[in-house]
């Protein structure tokens, strides 16, 4: 989850030409691409003159040379443009409506800057710092915001994610009422979900810190290549309760995005799959076509036939240990398999070490709607062959209206079937006295 072993990105030009258009269609599994011309736009950090009202003071500490810092103030603007911000107290939870509109703006942000593999990537680290053996909050680290702050922001394995914080600013100050612990994940899973992948089953309501002094220490996301990869694998996630299928799966990721050599220190400046962009053209990528989630990581890393194509120490450990090996091999041979463990682990490390409010979290996606119960109709109970008589009907309705029940408010079946068991029984009893 380092910037090592994760998915690398650049950040994406300000101004991307039509051209790309083209370039991204090879990439992304959508048959739309988005024109590109419009891009700036979108990634640029100007707000507006006048915050949206907070339902809490908001926080977004990010490096000085972007921000600046100002006590006792909202996220906003100086005079002269440049950022203003504040450690603030905790924030509740987001407001649902906020989120789902958030969504749909991330979703542009993608069309037009082709940012999958960062956001992705800003996901994963705000959340992989977690550590089971720590119950406080925020001490146990996880996905809290944390990653918002300088401090952090500088620890090596996070080089280059200030660009994605500088790509979604815009969007956090637009939806005041969303926590950048939400916004962070929200952002990771809708990238996943528009570059091809599974849907993910996320919650939200995340609460955020408040201040850099809440961040975790360095060194608690993965390196790209320890003396011994696997064990250094399973020494990073187990300490985040994960077990080795998820980080097989997890790894599978890797299908997006490009490593930088001088971000990571690996991979080559540039390969045939990654001169011409799109976004800024450069770096390794691990798959020949990294804007697409799919299962290519699996099989490419297992073949490595291709020169041009990054494996890491890492990576390479996912078909060298026999446990590892199991899950891979069959990743590289059922996509549909990866695609549901893969959903299963994203969820599970976006929830690691968060504080819930409401505790039990919520979701922004529709529930499928529950059949409704059928409507009370006495004259649909009869014995079969005779219809009950007009008086037993208004029994029938009596008894229903006496537990609670009315035409428009249909009672649980059991209640409605003891009833009419019992009713029922009645009714033939009384038919064959009176016959």
């Amino acid at each position: 989850m380092a910037t090592n072993t994760l998915i690398s990105a650049s950040s994406p030009s300000p101004t991307m030409a039509s051209s790309l258009t083209g370039a991204a269609s090879r990439f992304l599994p959508s048959a739309t691409i988005a024109a590109t011309s419009s891009s700036s736009a979108t990634t640029r950090l100007s707000l507006s003159s006048s915050s949206p009202s907070l339902k809490c003071l908001q926080s977004s500490p990010l490096l000085s040379h972007i921000f600046r810092y100002q006590k006792r103030s909202l996220v906003g603007t100086s005079s002269s443009g440049r950022f203003s911000t504040l450690a603030s107290p905790k924030c509740a939870a987001s407001d649902s409506d906020q989120l789902k509109s958030a969504r749909e703006d991330i979703k542009e942000l993608l069309k037009n800057t082709f940012c999958h593999p960062i956001l992705v990537r800003l996901g994963w680290h705000d959340a992989g710092t977690y550590n089971k053996n720590i119950e406080e909050w925020p001490q146990r680290g996880g996905a809290n915001g944390s990653l918002r702050f300088e401090v952090e922001l500088k620890h090596g394995a996070n080089a280059g994610l200030v660009n994605a914080l500088k790509l979604l600013q815009p969007i956090k100050d637009k939806y005041a009422n969303v926590t950048y612990a939400d916004l962070f994940q929200l952002a990771s899973a809708t990238a996943i979900e528009e570059a091809g992948g599974p849907k993910l089953p996320m919650k939200y309501g995340r609460v955020d810190v408040s201040a850099p002094e809440e961040c975790p220490e360095e060194g608690r996301l993965p390196d790209a290549g320890p003396p011994s990869p696997a064990s250094h694998l399973r020494d990073v996630f187990y300490r985040m309760g994960l077990n080795d299928k998820e980080i097989v799966a997890l790894s599978g990721a890797h299908t997006l995005g490009r490593s930088r050599p001088e971000r990571s220190g690996w991979g080559k400046p540039e390969t045939k799959y990654t001169k011409d962009g799109p976004g800024n053209p450069g770096g390794q990528s691990w798959t020949v076509q990294w804007l697409k989630f799919d299962n290519s990581y699996f099989k490419d890393i297992k073949e490595r036939r291709d020169e041009d194509l990054l494996v890491l120490p890492t990576d390479a450990a996912l078909f060298e240990d026999s446990s590892f090996k199991e899950y891979a091999e069959k990743y590289a041979v059922n996509q549909d398999v990866f695609f549901k463990d893969y959903a299963e682990a994203h969820a599970k490390l976006s929830n690691l070490g968060a504080k819930f409010d409401p505790p039990e979290g919520f979701s922004i996606d529709n529930t499928p709607t529950q059949g409704q119960p059928e409507k009370f109709v006495a004259a649909k109970y009869s014995t079969g062959k005779r219809e009950l008589s007009d008086a037993m009907k208004q029994k029938i309705r009596a008894e229903y209206e006496g537990f609670g029940g009315s035409a428009d408010k249909p009672l649980p079946t059991n209640y409605f079937l003891n009833i009419m068991i019992v009713i029922g029984v009645l009714a033939i009893v009384t038919s064959l006295l009176g016959n």
